[in-house]
């Protein structure tokens, strides 16, 4: 891809958008100057691009057809063996699809990126396949992982798999959907507003957003690197331990593992859930939408853990009301600045930049009509902010987030964790084709209250699942100390061992 030097014309058009006003003088003269960074681009063109070596042959796999993908969850098969000995020898897993998986396509959900195959696999993915695991192809998820529903996704809505025509949450959509059914043992699964955990509390099963950075995101499209994390989804909480401690440390690409802190998870198990200390935050109940038989399912969940042996007390943290705002301006802004108009990457720090994936994601520019409502909506109010008052909305907004992981951990200090619902509702009726933009948008949007804020505290935060209303899993959230993942599992594993818990 050799670098031109710009036309006269092209010059002029750049220095119109930059606000510059240029004669035909400073035009020439501007070219002139400009040559020898041409030369510099075009060798950095020319050096090959150090990428990860791929490990393990694969085929691009295909397509499922309805048959064989009744609930949609499948955006490709395709078998990869890994290693063959390992901690997870047997064990089988799929990998969301903005998570990168060399020589299979990945289209993110969206139909800009439908074609792209990449050329690398995700860190993680690495680490699956060569503690033995088998990965069994791509999950699909939402159209750019824009969507805490499950129908914004271009292959196709993703049904809940406990109830046709429902919700399987999302935007990890098609990953819980593939370990509630039972066809993985675990799926990848991404969370920057909550896109682990609501689907796993919409479809029953066990989902961890690890600290931020724990899990390294190289090779993981990202959306907005404060609020990027990615982790496993299980339908066990001893599964879930396991494939964390394989994927979790450093990579040394990631810039978002600062301070990263690893741990024995799987050493938690079956401790019990005597001693430990958990806070029920007020705040995450009676919700303007919370349902009661969430709520009660979850209040009993606490007596339940209390019942076993721990410490349960209520507190209040009204910060935690404003999470969800204060998270706005750097979902919004960063992901119009980052994932959109950034080719996917954006610039200013030191990772992994697969130069295929911005290449290729460069043309939703041409085709930005085939966005989804979501998309468009998000995108639209984050140009907007931008353009009218600058960066400094998203710059407060992270300012605030330290003010907000302060009243997390001032109650931490105390208390192992905190307890809440992980969604105020259970699972809605998938929108009917044809649906009202209005309907779409809130189906998407209205479960993120008390998820986001933990993705700006950057707290570690597990849904687990801890009954039924209406026939529909109801999910519990249990949120730690920074690198407290094991203490999490601790209290996860003692209450999945009390009972079933789809008799709860």
């Amino acid at each position: 891809m050799a670098v031109q030097l710009p036309t006269s014309a092209q010059v002029e058009s750049v220095a119109a958008e930059l606000g510059l006003s240029l004669s035909k003088e400073d035009v020439a003269s501007f070219q002139g100057l400009m040559k020898g960074y041409v030369d510099a681009y075009n060798i950095v063109d020319r050096l090959p691009d150090p990428l990860p070596r791929v490990k393990y042959p694969r085929t691009p796999g295909h397509r499922p057809a309805p048959e064989e993908n009744p609930m949609g969850a499948w955006y490709v098969k395709s078998t990869i063996a890994g290693a063959p000995e390992g901690r997870l020898a047997g064990k089988t897993f799929a990998a969301k699809d903005n998570v990168m998986v060399a020589g299979v396509p990945m289209m993110n959900g969206a139909a800009t990126l439908e074609g792209y195959v990449p050329e690398v696999d995700a860190t993680i993915v690495t680490r699956l396949l060569d503690a033995g695991a088998t990965c069994l192809g791509k999950a699909t998820c939402e159209y750019f992982c824009l969507s805490g529903g499950s129908h914004t996704s271009m292959p196709g809505p993703v049904h809940n798999p406990m109830k046709q025509g429902w919700s399987a949450g999302g935007s990890s959509s098609g990953s819980a959907a593939l370990v509630v059914s039972g066809e993985v043992d675990m799926a990848i699964g991404g969370d920057q507003g909550g896109s682990i955990r609501m689907p796993a509390a919409y479809s029953g099963c066990v989902g961890m957003k690890g600290t931020h950075g724990l899990v390294p995101y190289t090779g993981v499209m990202p959306i907005e690197i404060y609020v990027d994390h990615t982790g496993p989804m299980t339908r066990s909480v001893a599964d879930n331990a396991l494939f964390l401690e394989v994927m979790a440390g450093p990579d040394g690409y990631d810039s978002r593992q600062i301070g990263c802190a690893v741990d024995a998870y799987t050493e938690a198990l079956d401790k019990g859930a005597k001693g430990l200390k958990i806070a029920v935050v007020k705040e995450g109940f009676d919700r303007p939408d919370s349902e009661p038989g969430v709520d009660a399912k979850v209040r009993a969940a606490a007596k339940r853990l209390e019942a076993l042996g721990a410490e349960i007390s209520e507190v209040s943290i009204p910060w935690h009301t404003l999470g969800a705002a204060i998270w706005a301006p750097i979902g919004l802004e960063g992901l119009t600045q980052t994932m959109m108009l950034g080719d996917g990457y954006g610039t200013s720090r030191q990772d992994l930049y697969v130069t295929s994936l911005m290449d290729f994601h460069r043309g939703w520019r041409k085709r930005a009509d085939e966005l989804s409502e979501t998309l468009k909506l998000t995108m639209l109010f984050g140009a907007y902010a931008d353009r009218m008052y600058g960066k400094r909305f998203y710059g407060k907004a992270i300012n605030l987030s330290y003010q907000l992981r302060a009243a997390y951990d001032a109650v931490l200090a105390d208390h192992d964790m905190l307890l809440m619902p992980t969604v105020p509702m259970v699972a809605t009726k998938l929108p009917e084709p044809g649906a009202s933009r209005e309907d779409i948008c809130a189906r998407a949007f209205e479960m993120l209250g008390n998820t986001s804020p933990f993705d700006i505290s950057h707290h570690p935060s597990l849904s687990l699942p801890c009954g039924l209303s209406d026939g529909l899993p109801v999910g519990l959230m249990l949120t730690g100390r920074f690198w407290g993942e094991k203490a999490l599992y601790q209290a996860a594993h003692a209450f999945e061992s009390a009972g079933d818990w789809k008799g709860f």
